[in-house]
């Protein structure tokens, strides 16, 4: 924890005092990959969705994706300019008001789409309260273990989890695997980084897995999650929906070699013979159409963004903004990994969208706002801790 410096940083001063000031020192380098990331994904949603007859094109698929980009960057500026430990105060609101429209998703006002209630729907639009909740519990877990300054005990530590279990449990009712294995990978980065010993890690972890057995062998699991969570050990002789997913998003993937195949030429897209290859699957169109050039870029932008947001956390004032930047950097790595991983058939298939580039209006808002916390506290580095 010493490691990353924000003790020697708790006396600095903001010289001017001005509110324009901050706005000097916003980090650039993490605005503008974010946006690379944001406009990159308007360009593979238009290709994910035009089908292989451009004049029956449906524009409102591109046309929502760009809606979110745009309010996306608009919520991240806004989330910025408000100094972090002011937007402290909100957190109680922000936390409890998101696990309260986790639990009423589960009503009849949720939607079901795919075997998984975890939306609302508003004419054209939906809402996947579990998005916005995440950077809410990253800012409430990190208010919490703030209190402790790096020392957690077994108390502590035990509180923090019973925190996580309360978004975590809803999550699981709506059977959305995927996003609950965001927020155990984010509890398990703060906890780590916020003061919790080796052997906390250890036996955490090992609670996890007997946790994981006793789900799987008790039957918890519909049969379609257990597909999409064993497809990937051997698609080739899997005969389910989720093994003929993870097959065609490879092909597709190996079809656009070094340069690929084209911007908008892609036959394994243009054929949409990849399911979800709008959301989830998205890189597979970034595979085949922009081939391994594109994709090492777009994987190098998301590079930059983990870099900028460890070296903020590495240069924040405090410990809050440190716990801030290291839940953001958490959520986005995993949630990095997991997409392009099950894309190339290296991880299990859990519904996880890559971030800012997959439609997605929840993701999209969910990812910038969190990102804008990010640049809250790179831009604040220089401010009085209070």
């Amino acid at each position: 924890m010493s490691d990353l410096g924000w003790q020697r940083r708790r006396t600095s001063l903001n010289p001017t005092g001005s509110p324009i000031s901050p706005w000097l020192h916003i980090d650039l380098a993490l605005v503008l990959s974010c946006l690379a990331l944001g406009i990159t994904g308007v360009f593979m949603v238009y290709s994910a969705t035009r089908g292989s007859d451009p004049t029956l094109y449906d524009r409102n698929f591109m046309s929502r994706h760009t809606l979110f980009v745009v309010v996306g960057t608009l919520s991240m500026l806004v989330t910025a300019s408000i100094p972090y430990r002011r937007l402290r105060d909100l957190v109680p609101i922000a936390f409890w008001g998101s696990s309260l429209l986790l639990l009423l998703v589960l009503t009849p006002l949720g939607v079901e789409r795919n075997g998984t209630r975890a939306w609302f729907e508003f004419g054209q639009f939906q809402l996947q309260p579990s998005e916005l909740c995440k950077v809410a519990f990253i800012f409430a877990l990190a208010s919490y273990l703030e209190r402790f300054n790096g020392n957690l005990g077994q108390k502590e530590i035990l509180n923090a989890l019973f925190l996580t279990t309360i978004p975590l449990g809803l999550i699981l009712l709506e059977t959305d695997v995927g996003s609950a294995l965001v927020f155990v990978a984010v509890t398990m980065g703060m906890l780590l980084v916020g003061g919790a010993q080796t052997r906390h890690i250890l036996l955490m972890t090992l609670t996890g897995v007997i946790g994981i057995v006793v789900i799987w062998s008790t039957g918890l699991l519909q049969d379609y999650q257990r597909d999409r969570l064993t497809s990937f050990i051997d698609p080739a002789s899997s005969q389910t929906e989720a093994a003929y997913q993870q097959t065609q998003a490879q092909i597709a993937i190996g079809s656009g070699g070094l340069r690929g195949q084209g911007f908008g030429q892609g036959q394994q897209t243009r054929g949409e013979f990849v399911p979800e290859q709008h959301t989830d699957f998205l890189f597979s169109v970034v595979g085949e159409e922009l081939g391994f050039v594109g994709a090492i870029a777009i994987l190098g932008l998301f590079g930059i963004v983990i870099w900028r947001c460890w070296r903020t956390a590495k240069k924040s004032a405090d410990l809050l903004g440190t716990l801030i930047c290291v839940g953001v950097l958490t959520m986005v790595v995993f949630q990095m990994f997991q997409s392009v991983g099950m894309t190339l058939g290296i991880m299990p298939i859990t519904g996880i969208p890559l971030p800012f580039v997959s439609y997605g209006g929840s993701s999209t808002l969910s990812c910038f706002i969190a990102v804008g916390l990010v640049l809250n506290v790179h831009m604040r580095r220089y401010e009085v801790a209070r």
